[in-house]
């Protein structure tokens, strides 16, 4: 799952130990908490022998944690760009047990065309170019009676101009993103929202591997550079979106 977009970093130029260091103290790329996870995936109504899919997947957290909850018949597939995270999500299945039944894939989300039985896909909105565009994709890709787990930014609030530059027009209304989902002809069985606590956990956890990183003894890389893109970067939470932006969790199933 990936978080909110319009954040610029330096992954292009950055050595290993910091690109990993990045999310190394995030569960998942999204603000939530355990026990809503445990809510949402209970939503998702898992079956025996389903097949599941996460588009956008990260390192698949939350994927298996679905796969451990479920019959030992369900499989799953995740598919992510990103080798490094697809590299954590590989070794999290492997310590989990779940090798035989949950592959991740390096590709683009928006190009996967085989249907599952429940499909998840948090935070990925953009690989199609909003939530509108994707909504309309994942259509094709949820099996008769299957259920979506769709998560997206939201504005909580009216944005401010800062907050509108920050993240484009890309984020909408909680209004409108569950009337798109609606007017696409998904059905809503679920929908909740990240509180408050749940995003000040995910600003914090994203930026604690970078933290641990600079107060390390020994490390190589931009050390200054990061400080300013940490430091930054708290202050925009703080200044600009906090409490601004949200994040909603949609059930989704179609007939």
């Amino acid at each position: 799952a990936a978080g909110p977009s319009g954040r610029v970093s330096l992954r292009a130029v950055e050595p290993l130990e910091l690109r990993r260091a990045r999310y190394a103290r995030m569960r998942w790329n999204t603000p939530l908490a355990v026990d809503h996870a445990d809510a949402l995936l209970e939503g998702l109504d898992v079956q025996p022998d389903a097949r599941m899919l996460d588009l956008g997947c990260g390192w698949g957290e939350l994927l298996v944690r679905a796969l451990l909850r479920a019959d030992g018949s369900v499989e799953g597939v995740g598919v992510d760009r990103d080798a490094l995270a697809l590299e954590r999500g590989r070794e999290r299945a492997t310590q989990a047990g779940l090798d035989s039944r949950l592959e991740f894939v390096q590709g683009a989300a928006e190009e996967w065309a085989e249907p599952a039985d429940r499909v998840l896909c948090v935070g990925a909105s953009q690989a199609w170019g909003g939530a509108a565009p994707a909504l309309e994709a994942l259509t094709g890709l949820v099996r008769p009676g299957g259920r979506l787990l769709f998560g997206d930014g939201c504005w909580e609030k009216p944005p401010t101009g800062a907050a509108m530059a920050m993240f484009g027009d890309h984020v909408l209304p909680l209004a409108d993103v569950v009337g798109l989902a609606t007017g696409t002809g998904w059905r809503v069985l679920g929908l909740s929202t990240a509180d408050q606590r749940e995003w000040d956990d995910f600003e914090s956890s994203w930026r604690l591997g970078r933290q641990e990183w600079l107060v390390a003894e020994a490390h190589e890389g931009p050390h200054d550079e990061i400080a300013a893109e940490v430091e930054r970067q708290l202050l925009d939470y703080v200044s600009v979106y906090r409490g601004v932006l949200g994040f909603v969790y949609l059930i989704l199933a179609r007939e």
